[in-house]
């Protein structure tokens, strides 16, 4: 019997979506009988909320504010109407270009790496993925939502032994960290190294009682250390409490083969 682990799955996924999605802000309100002075500012939210909207008149006008000298700003507003397009690699390469702009303080620089990294993701690049977070962690040193993106980029590299490393710099850092917590206990189930793994779930648990990532991860746990009861009641609680979803399915998936190898 498979009982499918999805936390780094989960995390992945939700990558994919905010990649995806590029959530960006809304147009600024024009003042009622009033022409605006479109400063730098309103056009970058005016060209990132057209990239949203129609993402091909987003992108023809982010390229052409490129032209005039929109530079990062442009480049950026290009990747978001590139990601809406379904063209992630190309954004993904927008943004890294974005990102060598030197005059761009060293956050904004990584944070556009990083959203480098998610459109990556989207386009199944892992290694390209991996290699942007690295790139953006030597500009922001111990970041700790970059440290987590990249950690779920190693799980789903399999690289579980480098993952639970990052996660464990993150925990140092912010050692109530639940999702942290959750995925260094997915990395050492996946070592096989099964009690540090259920101490880290446990603790998750203790801080988050409601985290559903972190029920089917020791649904699992338990499962694995022979305990099928404990296993039973953490995806039980899971399909009596948890929104529609990957997890509620997952946890509904391993009670039918908890059941069918009782038969």
């Amino acid at each position: 019997m498979h009982f499918r682990h999805l936390s780094f799955a989960l995390l992945f996924a939700a990558l994919v979506l905010s990649a995806a999605r590029a959530e960006t802000p809304s147009a600024p309100p024009k003042a009622a009988g009033k022409s605006v002075k479109m400063t730098p500012e309103r056009e970058y939210l005016a060209c990132m909320a057209l990239a949203r909207s129609r993402p091909q008149s987003g992108y023809d006008e982010a390229l052409a504010w490129e032209t005039l000298g929109g530079g990062a700003p442009a480049r950026q507003c290009a990747a978001v109407a590139l990601m809406g397009l379904g063209r992630f690699h190309k954004a993904a390469t927008e943004l890294e270009r974005a990102a060598k702009d030197g005059a761009l303080a060293p956050d904004l620089r990584a944070e556009l790496l990083a959203q480098a990294a998610q459109a990556h993701i989207v386009a199944g690049q892992l290694r390209l993925a991996d290699a942007d977070q690295k790139a953006a962690l030597v500009l922001v040193p111990d970041k700790p939502d970059i440290m987590v993106d990249r950690a779920v980029t190693l799980g789903r590299m399999h690289r579980y032994k480098e993952a639970a490393a990052v996660l464990t710099s993150v925990l140092r850092r912010e050692p109530n960290r639940v999702e942290a917590l959750t995925l260094r206990a997915s990395a050492y189930r996946h070592l096989g190294r099964l009690p540090p793994a259920l101490a880290d779930i446990d603790r998750a648990l203790a801080l988050q009682p409601g985290f559903v990532d972190a029920l089917l991860e020791r649904g699992i746990i338990h499962h694995l250390m022979g305990d099928n009861a404990g296993a039973r009641a953490d995806w039980t609680k899971i399909v009596k409490t948890a929104p529609k979803g990957l997890v509620r399915k997952q946890a509904k998936h391993d009670l039918e083969l908890l059941d069918a190898k009782k038969k």
